[in-house]
């Protein structure tokens, strides 16, 4: 079986190289099949198999391609891949065609998935920090990564005083998409160092 996956990937690779880098890697006991790391096709029990999304989904099913049926712990779950064919591989144009649509879709649900990732998503972040930020008219993964970890800091201090340097270290892993433990320990230093000297200088002014 792995031999026939294997012939049917490089079948594969070639008549798809005009949608782009065209690669592959173990998945689903089967292999992915992407075209510049956008994952649209698996290669299963020496059968390829194209990704459709609700937007396009009626191509395939107006072709009558079968769609593949993973079975996990003996329940069958259909996956929305679609089966190409002897047919479909004597005709590479209409085969190219189709997996283009593939891509796209495939493209469109990554940015959508990408666009709908709240805050609270990101690592070291929760609902309440999620609704601090928004208090602090930071609304989205974009803000955050624009404004970066100390200015989103110094904004959540000026709805909310007494924030921890934890707080500094989550956002800065946030952004990165790390845990806060795992930050590099430049990275780190150079936060608690800005920590402290932000920190000396609040005093001052209260003082004052």
């Amino acid at each position: 079986m792995k031999k026939l996956c294997e012939k049917r990937i490089l079948q594969s690779k070639t008549v798809l190289a005009p949608l782009g880098k065209i690669t592959s890697r173990s998945q689903f006991g089967g292999y992915s099949i992407a075209a510049n790391q956008v994952i649209f096709a698996l290669v299963t029990h020496g059968e390829l198999y194209l990704r459709a999304s609700k937007l396009n989904e009626h191509l395939f099913q107006g072709r009558q391609m079968p769609g593949l049926i993973y079975t996990k712990r003996g329940i069958p779950i259909p996956l929305n891949y679609y089966l190409v064919d002897e047919t479909l591989w004597q005709s590479e144009q209409t085969l190219l065609e189709l997996a283009r649509f593939s891509l796209q879709g495939a493209n469109n649900d990554k940015i959508a998935k990408v666009q709908s990732a709240r805050l609270k998503d990101l690592p070291n972040l929760n609902h309440g920090l999620e609704r601090l930020l928004w208090k602090a008219g930071i609304k989205n993964i974009d803000d955050l990564r624009q404004l970066g970890a100390k200015s989103c800091y110094l904004r959540m201090r000026a709805v909310k005083q007494n924030l921890s340097v934890n707080i500094l270290l989550a956002l800065a892993g946030a952004i990165c998409g790390i845990h806060q433990a795992a930050l590099p320990a430049v990275m780190r230093r150079e936060l608690l160092e800005w920590y402290e000297s932000n920190q000396s200088h609040s005093n001052k002014r209260h003082k004052h």
